[in-house]
């Protein structure tokens, strides 16, 4: 390593050190409140077991989903295998709340890309659209929900859902803090008591020591194979909120009449609840490989969001390259980083569900899994990588350190 290089490293972990013992006290926090879920719902050996076929009185996957609703602090919960990402989740969200007729609001502007063709903002015969529901979205203003115009539009009384999105997605804007989020919700609820309100929790669980739930959301969305699966559930989603919502979605996720009684878990129950158990201690790890991130590029010259020292509601980190064959060889080390696939160099192609070629690094043990190290970016003006996950600091650390001499070296 360059004497250099490492001389920065040694003085950046100096600065970072009062960040880490911040990320460590809410570690501790929500480890108690998932462990205390553990021990209220007697987990032993038997919940580990498997069910096949239609999965009728899988006593383990009941209890799972009644340890995600406390820990989340919802009602009731729905976490399945049967969700394959967590669009997946929030694609089986929207249509199981949403009728023909209905009109569904997002509060901070467009959601994630791959919900373009969900919604129907990309034309596609099975999107919401197709099936008569209306879509509008008010964008944010300097990273500040449009409270007035939100306030407005909802006072017409016609709005079925709120939408929002807890992390920034490919937008460059900040991510939700709970704080704004329990503000837009005081807002609404003012005017109109009748629209339920959804959050796209995905990359935020256990970034806080509370969830959107406690601040007035009535459903959350989420993947296992990022911060709550700890690295160690395969695949999976989740649906967390008030029990008549979630009734709801299960109808649709397997079919009307048969809702939450169905869903074999072939085998998933211990990989699910250890990864649960984990989550806490990974999840301050990914913040710890970010905080790490941020100090040492910027310390470069790149412009970076969130700062090493500011709060953070997700565990996405964003670096602005400026130029593609920077962003590229960035994401190109973190696959160098890693430990699976570190030979195979990444390279921009068009991924189903994206309008932008997309470049994604990761060298994980779960295919596509965003809580194991990780790195991509669409390759769009200003040229912004977006690096999440991180199993260990350790291993978060060595693969960022690969990334900057990968565009040292270039």
């Amino acid at each position: 390593m360059d004497i250099e290089l490492k001389k920065q490293i040694e003085q950046v972990e100096q600065e970072i050190k009062p960040v880490f013992e911040d990320i460590n006290r809410n570690c501790e926090i929500n480890s108690k409140k998932v462990l205390e879920a553990f021990q209220k719902n007697h987990i032993s050996e038997m919940h580990f077991n498997s069910t096949t076929g239609y999965g009728y009185g899988d006593v383990g996957r009941d209890a799972i989903e009644s340890i995600f609703s406390q820990v989340l602090g919802g009602e009731d919960s729905l976490v399945r295998t049967q969700f394959i990402s967590g669009t997946h989740a929030l694609t089986v969200c929207l249509f199981g709340l949403l009728r023909p007729g209905d009109t569904v609001l997002s509060i901070n502007g467009k959601p994630y890309d791959t919900l373009d063709s969900v919604i129907g903002i990309t034309e596609n015969q099975s999107s919401l659209k197709a099936y008569g529901v209306k879509y509008e979205q008010i964008d944010l203003i300097d990273d500040e929900f449009n409270y007035e115009n939100i306030q407005d539009r909802m006072k017409k009384q016609d709005i079925k859902l709120v939408i929002m999105q807890r992390s920034k997605g490919y937008a460059l804007r900040k991510s939700l803090h709970l704080e704004k989020i329990k503000k837009v919700v005081e807002v609404i609820k003012q005017v109109n008591q009748k629209a339920w309100i959804m959050c796209d929790n995905c990359y935020g669980e256990f970034v806080d020591t509370k969830e959107p739930l406690s601040m007035g959301v009535d459903i959350i969305v989420g993947s296992l194979i990022k911060n709550l699966g700890g690295g160690i559930a395969p695949n999976g989603g989740y649906i967390v909120g008030k029990k008549e919502l979630v009734e709801l979605c299960s109808q649709r996720l397997t079919a009307p009449g048969l809702g939450k009684e169905v869903g074999p878990t072939l085998g998933m129950n211990k990989n699910i609840l250890q990864g649960l158990f984990m989550a806490p201690s990974v999840v301050a790890s990914s913040l710890k490989t970010a905080v790490f991130a941020s100090r040492m590029l910027e310390k470069m010259g790149y412009l970076v969001e969130p700062k090493y020292n500011e709060k953070r509601t997700d565990i996405v980190q964003t670096i602005q390259f400026g130029t593609p064959e920077l962003l590229i060889k960035f994401c190109q080390g973190i696959q160098m980083g890693s430990p699976i696939d570190s030979a195979s160099i990444p390279e921009p192609w068009d991924m189903p569900g994206y309008n932008s070629k997309i470049i994604m690094a990761a060298g994980a043990f779960t295919s596509g899994s965003s809580i194991e190290l990780s790195c991509d970016a669409p390759i769009r003006p200003p040229y912004v990588a977006f690096l999440q996950g991180g199993l260990t600091y350790p291993y978060g650390k060595l693969g960022v350190i690969r990334a900057i001499e990968n565009i040292i070296n270039r």
